[in-house]
């Protein structure tokens, strides 16, 4: 059974966001997310592991965003050691776990346990039973369409088990 009260709560937290990006012309995955506003640590490490042209390209794909606040609960000192150019292929394989190849909407998973593979090469695990949680992350925003795919903002980062 869904959480109304929850599902509210999300819902009338994230409208400004979704407003904001829908009220603009659907741009890629990159343009999209830096337009959202709480996706900044996100888009640095895209940035740093040289995926932005990828993500950039034709697609589709969908995305599951880390929050800003997704980051920062990582432990002290993750974010910025990932950073360092010389944990690119890391950063590159958290990021690559973040991507599936294709455009999945939440209609298409609804009611729906599935494991997914990543760009990466692991499987994630999506749970769309009772809200939508992948790996260990919910879905606080669904459902954002780019020119060149979906973005599915997520509460935390998701790490392939590798």
């Amino acid at each position: 059974m869904i959480n109304l009260k929850r599902f509210a709560v999300a819902v009338v937290a994230t409208i400004p966001m979704t407003l904001g990006i829908m009220s603009a012309k659907a741009d890629d995955i990159v343009d999209t997310a830096i337009a959202a506003g709480q996706l900044n640590t996100l888009v640095a490490a895209v940035q740093a592991a040289d995926l932005v042209d990828v993500l950039k390209s034709d697609g589709p794909f969908t995305v599951f965003a880390p929050t800003d606040e997704a980051f920062a609960a990582l432990p002290a000192g993750t974010v910025e050691s990932l950073l360092l150019p010389e944990n690119k292929d890391k950063l590159v394989a958290v990021l690559t776990y973040h991507v599936v190849p294709g455009k999945i909407m939440s209609t298409d998973i609804a009611s729906k346990k599935v494991d997914v593979e990543s760009v990466e090469g692991s499987m994630i695990s999506v749970n769309a039973m009772n809200g939508v949680m992948v790996d260990n992350a919910h879905v606080v925003v669904a459902d954002i369409e780019t020119d060149n795919g979906v973005i599915h903002v997520i509460d935390a980062v998701i790490l392939p088990s590798s």
